[in-house]
């Protein structure tokens, strides 16, 4: 089913200088917490041992969190409606999860931070390649150790196989880290952000969602398994249309509704291997399908009826 159209915002002075103030904001932010950060990563750089990081990951995840905290205060303060989140109740900051969450904008990252921000660890995202060269917080998210991703057309993928196993050996380097200290991986099963003509191309069988793909969780899920008190399933419903960044830093992201439940970790997937057991992945499809339809149901039921 295509996205709603955005209700139309007045669109006046105020809201354009708010939106100008929120980036002045964001980015004075973000230097003064990167200046913070940066010599703490040249210093695990340096001294590369698990026992170091268990002392200095902790800090860099402090103040990731404080940069956070101030992030989502301001954006919270700013907007003209507020957000209607539930299920984020009986979490614990010092343990592990793995999130999975609907993915249809940029602001989909900020409504997290603020639903989850100091009520579980430090959220790390598996992103893509060339985003490590983002000024400034490219070398952020390298400092965090948040997982990045050389993404692979099928094609490609098709040519040369290898390169599926390669990117599960990054994820799950990756999670070897993250097992160090208390963490919360996240995963966007969609792999991308939703849109009516991905959901037209793909031919989602869900109205609201696009076909997940299961590779980032399972791999997660094998390399930590154990270790994650839950998963964490988010839903994300903008009743009057997913807004982008520019909308939020505004203002004007309107109405958002946040559902959360935690699931178990069936204790199977914890040793099964995705890329070589067939019958795994075919059970892990299901159990991802069964989520996924799950989460389209709900997604129809707090979503307005369209007028017209």
């Amino acid at each position: 089913m295509p996205p709603r159209r955005r209700a139309l915002v007045p669109r006046g002075r105020f809201a354009f200088v708010t939106g100008i103030l929120s980036w002045t904001l964001l980015i004075a932010s973000t230097l003064f917490w990167c200046a913070l950060l940066f010599p703490l990563a040249l210093l695990k750089l340096a001294l590369p041992f698990a026992a170091a990081r268990r002392r200095i990951d902790p800090l860099l995840n402090g103040i990731a969190t404080a940069w956070i905290s101030g992030n989502t205060g301001w954006f919270a303060w700013i907007q003209r409606e507020p957000w209607d989140i539930r299920g984020n109740d009986d979490l614990r900051y010092a343990d592990w999860y793995l999130v999975n969450c609907n993915h249809q904008s940029w602001a989909d990252i900020f409504v997290l931070q603020r639903a989850l921000n100091r009520r579980i660890p430090l959220l790390k995202f598996f992103l893509k390649q060339q985003l490590i060269y983002v000024p400034v917080i490219g070398l952020a998210w390298w400092a965090l150790d948040f997982p990045f991703m050389k993404r692979h057309g099928k094609a490609e993928l098709r040519r040369n196989p290898a390169l599926r196993r390669q990117d599960q050996e990054t994820a799950r380097r990756a999670c070897a880290k993250f097992s160090l200290v208390p963490t919360s991986v996240m995963v966007f099963a969609e792999g991308t952000r939703f849109t009516a003509a991905k959901h037209a191309a793909q031919a989602s069988p869900y109205r609201h969602l696009l076909k997940p793909k299961a590779g980032g969780l399972a791999v997660a899920l094998n390399a930590m398994g154990n270790q994650f008190r839950s998963l964490i399933d988010v839903t994300i419903v903008y009743p009057e249309g997913a807004p982008g960044f520019w909308d939020l830093a505004c203002g004007r992201a309107g109405p958002v509704l946040v559902r959360m439940r935690q699931l178990p970790v069936p204790p199977s997937f914890c040793d099964a291997d995705y890329g070589s057991d067939k019958a795994f992945r075919t059970e892990f499809h299901h159990w991802l399908a069964r989520q996924w339809e799950a989460k389209d149901a709900e997604i129809e039921a707090l979503t307005p009826p369209r007028q017209g």
